[in-house]
Parts: C-alpha cells; structure tokens; sequence
C-alpha cells in the first residue's frame, strides 16, 4: 500500500516559549517568514502525502484557520492587485492536499496524540511528523526517505540520527542491528542504560498495526502514553526499520534550537539570504 496519509500531533501547550504562546500556538511561531507547521506539512506534500491528520485542542484552532481560506483578506488583495501576496495567503495548502482536524481532549502524551487519528487513517499506514522538528535535506526530504524505505521493506520505518553521549536523555533511543532492523526502544533512557546512541527524531512511518499497540499501552514515563512503548510492543509483532538521516535536525520545540534554525534558514532565503548574511557579518565584527 502506498502511503497517503500523516499524523500531525500539535495539542502541546507550547509552555516552553511562554509568553509568546500564550495566545498563539507554537506551531505558528514563523521561521524567517512561514510558520514552522507549513513546513511540515510541505515536507509531507513532497513526500506524495495526500491527507493530513492535526491534533489539536480546543485552543488552537488558529492552526485549522491558518490553511483555510480567508476570503477578506484575500478579496482586499485581490483589489489592490496585490498578485504576489495574493498567492502567498492562497498557497499555504499545499494544491490536492486534504487537512483533516480532530481534537485530543486530555494531554495524555504523544502516543495518545496518534491513537486520536485512528478514526481517520483506520487501516491505513501512515507517516507521523513532529511539527516543532524542522527537518532540511534538499535531495529528499525526511518524510520522503521514510516512505521510500517503506515501499522496498513493507514495514514500519522510523528515522534515526546519532546524538552526543550528553543528549541522550533526551529522547527516545533505538538498537539497531547490522541489517538496519530496530531490536529496541527506550524511551529518555540514562546513558548508562541506552542500547546506542541513535535517537528517533520526530519523523516516523507506520503501519496500522501500531495502532493496536496504541490502545493496549498503558501510561508510562511522567504519566503519559509514551509512544515509543508501543513501538517497542509493536517490535513482538512486526520487524521495523531504521533510516538514518544525515540532513539538517532542528528542535524548534527548544529556544536555543529555534534560534540556530532561524540563523540557518535566513541566511539560505532566496530574497533576505545575502542581505542577512552582510547584516550578521557586520554584527559580528562589532
């Protein structure tokens, strides 16, 4: 089966950036110049994804608004034969693709995030892409690679990256054999206790098995369904794959990672990228 659907979770409360989130949702929060949700959903688009599953909550809303049409806006543009402009607010959609919103009505992790998208992708596989994780490979993208690797194996495919001994806390971290196949997960292990220090980055690819698992995993670390404890409940049933990436990761979720990935997008913008650079170069002689 081809893949056609992804899961975005974006319920968070995004406390991490507060103030700027308390009325705005963190996936909004623009990158140069387009919210760090447009381009995940961009990354999904050219990844051949035809329906896009939000989670949200009640409070974000704006998440829905920002891909719907806004016909004032876009009228008043219209008749100040603002054309560029124009395109910009009709084109955050991408052209074909289907945005799909249902609500996770308790904060119950990431792994009850996914399990709310059952109803829509039911049985379907799918790809799961973190929205505060900015991933960059011009070649192929991360999404891209997953599904790829799905059309050769069948299987469920999630994409790793080495991370350094110190970071390793941080997320969830996979084993993986010689032949490329995951033997273990574990979710924000202490160093001493990870299997390696690949992590899983915030780009997955799943079958609908998972989301079996899902429903049968209770509440693990800090109270939450941890998805990466279905993922290892999954692993009795089903092989699954690593795909190493080797492009950009940003964390965008973290201020320090929003900033790197601002730096590193703005001075690759086709329009403000020289411009930028002159302007960081001459801040930095000062």
């Amino acid at each position: 089966m081809s893949v056609k659907f992804a899961v975005i979770p974006a319920a968070g409360l995004g406390s991490r950036f507060l103030p700027a989130t308390k009325a705005i949702p963190k996936e909004l929060i623009p990158l140069v110049d387009k919210p760090l949700i447009q381009y995940v959903v961009e990354e999904a688009y050219e990844a051949g994804i035809e329906t896009v599953v939000l989670v949200t909550h009640a409070a974000k809303s704006a998440l829905e608004n920002h891909f719907d049409v806004q016909y004032e806006l876009e009228t008043e543009l219209e008749q100040r034969n603002k054309l560029a402009l124009l395109g910009i607010a009709r084109n955050t959609l991408p052209a074909g693709m289907n945005i799909v919103s249902v609500r996770q009505g308790k904060a119950l992790g990431l792994g009850h995030a996914v399990a709310c998208a059952a109803p829509v992708v039911q049985n379907n596989p799918f790809a799961v892409l973190l929205p505060d994780v900015i991933c960059y490979q011009p070649a192929q993208n991360a999404t891209a690679q997953l599904v790829a690797a799905y059309a050769q194996h069948q299987t469920s495919v999630i994409a790793l990256q080495s991370v350094p001994p110190s970071e390793v806390h941080k997320y969830g971290i996979a084993g993986v054999d010689e032949a490329g196949k995951i033997t273990q997960l574990i979710e924000k292990p202490a160093v001493d206790k990870a299997p390696s220090n690949l992590a899983v980055l915030g780009r997955y690819l799943f079958t609908p098995r998972i989301l079996q698992a899902l429903a049968q995993t209770q509440r693990g670390v800090g109270g939450e369904i941890q998805l990466t404890d279905a993922m290892q409940a999954l692993l009795q049933h089903e092989t699954m794959r690593a795909a190493t990436f080797t492009g950009e990761v940003h964390d965008c979720g973290d201020k320090l990672g929003f900033l790197a990935a601002t730096l590193t997008f703005a001075q690759r913008h086709p329009e403000l990228g020289a411009a930028f650079k002159a302007q960081l170069k001459q801040a930095l002689m000062e």
